[in-house]
């Protein structure tokens, strides 16, 4: 390989290491890492050994190296166009994750990778693959959590600020003789399971659930005045 693979005169050398000196990508530090060895005079299998890299990829870059230069050791895609994950993009798609599903109609309360892109396109008009979504989505830093359920009030909002505005009248006219309690329950988990969801760093959505399945209660009450619960 070394023969095939001609070694470059001291100039050439120097500045193809200056150039692998300032490169930040790891993919393609490998790839000069490889043609430095050749040059070094090392075979294929001692590359191999040296960078536990397979024998075909050291094969493969010198190659493409003898026949397109130092240009064939970066990325062949990056001339396909901008890059569709830019800062906008990722901005939109952070927003959408905060929101729910039903917000952009869907039917479904939680999300999913391939409805995110189907709604990404929908929106900017490009289209990126599921597996690309997943990076999209540790960019924003969108993590997979399980919603907090919540059941829908029943009430109009109207009729809920009436019975609130009366009960808060109820309680500052008081007799000192009667007492008045905040009572609430908790239900032992009965609830159907909620499917995990995407959803941004630091934030917890919640998903409406039906509200009407069998249930065990522990009940208890603050006195309004003393705040003594029971």
């Amino acid at each position: 390989m070394a023969a095939i693979l001609q070694r470059p005169s001291f100039c050439v050398k120097e500045r193809f290491c200056k150039r692998f000196q300032k490169c930040r990508h790891a993919s393609v530090r490998i790839r000069y890492l490889i043609i430095l060895n050749l040059w070094g005079g090392r075979s294929a299998r001692e590359t191999e050994r040296v960078l536990k890299v397979h024998n075909t990829t050291v094969y493969r870059v010198a190659k493409r190296f003898r026949e397109r230069g130092e240009a064939s050791l970066w990325d062949g895609r990056e001339d396909n166009g901008p890059e569709k994950l830019s800062d906008d993009f990722l901005g939109l798609l952070d927003r959408v994750v905060r929101g729910k599903a039903p917000e952009y109609g869907w039917r479904r309360p939680t999300w999913t990778r391939e409805m995110l892109v189907i709604t990404m396109q929908r929106q900017t008009g490009v289209r990126i693959h599921v597996a690309t979504m997943s990076r999209a989505l540790a960019l924003i830093r969108a993590r997979r959590a399980n919603p907090r359920p919540r059941v829908r009030c029943p009430w109009h909002p109207a009729v809920k600020t009436r019975r609130i505005n009366a009960l808060q009248r109820l309680l500052a006219t008081l007799p000192r003789s009667e007492a008045a309690v905040y009572e609430d329950e908790v239900d032992v988990h009965l609830n159907p399971k909620i499917g995990l969801d995407w959803m941004g760093k630091g934030q917890q959505k919640e998903t409406l659930t039906p509200g009407q399945n069998e249930k065990r209660y522990l009940a208890g009450a603050m006195d309004v005045r003393s705040q003594e619960i029971h």
